[in-house]
Formats: C-alpha cells, structure tokens, sequence
C-alpha cells in the first residue's frame, strides 16, 4: 500500500451520525439566511467558531452538534453511522469559508462576502436536504495539490 492510498480520502477511526451532519447542513443555511437578511455579522462569526470547533475535535462544545443532536434525538431518527473524516473535512471547508465571509465583510467588500456566503449556503443546502457533501466531493483534488510531492 503506497503513501497515496492512504491519504485518497478522509478517513477517521470515528464515527458520526449521518442525520446529525444533515441538521448541522439545514443549520448551517438557516444561519446563513439569517446573516443576508439581517446583514449581521453575528451568524457568520457563530458559524466560524462552530465550524473551528467542529473541525477540530471538539464537537461537544459545538452549539450547532449539540442542537443537532437533540433535533435527531427529539425526533427519533433512526442512526446512520459514517465515517466522521469527510465531515471534519467539510467542517474545515466551512471554517474557511466563514472565515473569509467575516474578513470580506470587515474589509466592506460585500460582494465577495455575500458571494462566499452563497456558496456556504448553497453547500449546506446540498448535505442537509440531499446528502450530498461537496466538501467530501472535492476532496481528492485538494489532495492532488497538496500532497502531490509525496506521490
């Protein structure tokens, strides 16, 4: 097995529930309506230090996680376990992303902010309603560019 094969994909010896990363999506976009609406800054800043948190192991302190938790809890959805690597992954991405939206903005460049803000939205929208997650999806590209000198 080559160095390769081991980074193809985000994988973690943790495991998550699948409903749970979808409620944190429809969160996600709910707070993200929220900010272009409001055109507060307030959201995005909540949305950066759930993702900070989210992407680096402590999801227990996570307001969204925990909210999201309850929500499957309250509702008794059944379980669905996946590797949690290409969440931790797409928590990262979102961090990112708020992070940008909160600097564009404290710059007053709105279009950018509000561009990244779309695509936040747009992103979350696709885990939360259709299980798609663009972050896992674009994963191996970020790969390819990161870790091409090692293959």
């Amino acid at each position: 097995m080559s160095i390769k094969s081991n980074f193809l994909c985000p994988v973690s010896d943790r495991r998550i529930n699948e409903r749970v990363a979808r409620i944190n999506g429809i969160i996600t976009v709910l707070l993200i309506v929220v900010f272009v609406l409001s055109r507060n800054i307030i959201p995005v800043v909540f949305l950066a230090a759930d993702f900070f948190l989210r992407s680096f192991d402590f999801s227990e302190y996570s307001l969204i996680a925990v909210s999201s938790k309850g929500i499957v809890k309250y509702l008794r959805l059944n379980e669905n376990l996946i590797n949690a690597g290409p969440k931790i992954f797409a928590a990262r991405i979102g961090f990112v992303f708020s992070s940008l939206i909160i600097i564009s903005i404290l710059l007053s460049s709105y279009i950018p902010a509000y561009s990244l803000a779309g695509i936040l939205g747009i992103f979350s929208f696709l885990e939360g309603f259709f299980v798609i997650c663009v972050a896992c999806e674009i994963y191996p590209f970020v790969h390819r560019i990161i870790y091409r000198n090692l293959i």
